[in-house]
């Protein structure tokens, strides 16, 4: 699905590269953990998969053809779901209506389906009365699973999520690595997640590890 090919990214000069000659292929139905430590790139990393930003050099390519071809915007649009650290909800609006509007965004299949909405919501744990309360109310591992059925309602078949599991505790952490596991298997997604959490890399069908500019599969 996902073919990267000699990627690389620095900052100012190739050799303060975050990395380089980067080689790696994500398939659908299964997940996949980015661990390293913090400043070892691999947000960067991320922001590159999702179309966030463009490589120094090398390609990333979705199904043989190089996304800057496929035109970034289009990409995001239609492509990628992005799970954000920081949730990036309309917390002005419910988890109901999160959803609603990232099915009208991405031209979705259940575009306007609040049926589908719905239950989705009502499968990741919220109930009637959260899914319709402002999102600002929800507690952070509540609103991460409205971050969450805002990726599994669009009709990408990636989704990348950067560091999903950092503010939460060990209960709710396995659940969420049970969402994305459940992603990847049922509904044949690409996931990706980036992570600094052992545990949660483990969780994953395949892991890397990003350290000394470089991405090696760990055991």
């Amino acid at each position: 699905m996902l073919n990267i090919k000699e990627l690389g990214y620095w900052y100012d000069r190739p050799e303060n590269a975050l990395f380089q000659h980067v080689n790696l292929t994500f398939e659908v139905g299964q997940s996949y953990a980015v661990i390293g430590q913090s400043g070892s790139g691999k947000t960067t990393f991320l922001s590159l998969l999702a179309g966030l930003d463009v490589p120094r050099e090398g390609t990333i390519e979705l199904d043989g053809r190089d996304i800057q071809q496929i035109g970034l915007t289009n990409y995001r649009k239609h492509d990628v779901s992005i799970v954000f650290q920081s949730y990036n909800l309309l917390t002005y609006m419910s988890p109901l209506n999160n959803v609603l509007t990232a099915l009208a965004i991405t031209d979705s299949s259940h575009k306007g389906d609040q049926a589908f909405a719905r239950e989705l919501l009502q499968k990741l744990g919220l109930t009637d009365e959260q899914m319709t309360k402002n999102v600002g109310k929800l507690s952070g591992g509540q609103q991460q699973r409205v971050a969450i059925a805002r990726a599994m309602a669009c009709d990408a078949n990636l989704v990348v999520a950067d560091e999903p599991t950092g503010n939460l505790d060990e209960a709710n952490t396995k659940e969420v690595v049970a969402l994305f596991q459940q992603l990847a298997h049922e509904q044949n997604k690409c996931v990706i997640i980036i992570t600094h959490e052992s545990d949660v890399a483990k969780a994953c069908d395949h892991a890397y590890r990003l350290a000394d500019h470089q991405f090696a599969l760990t055991e």
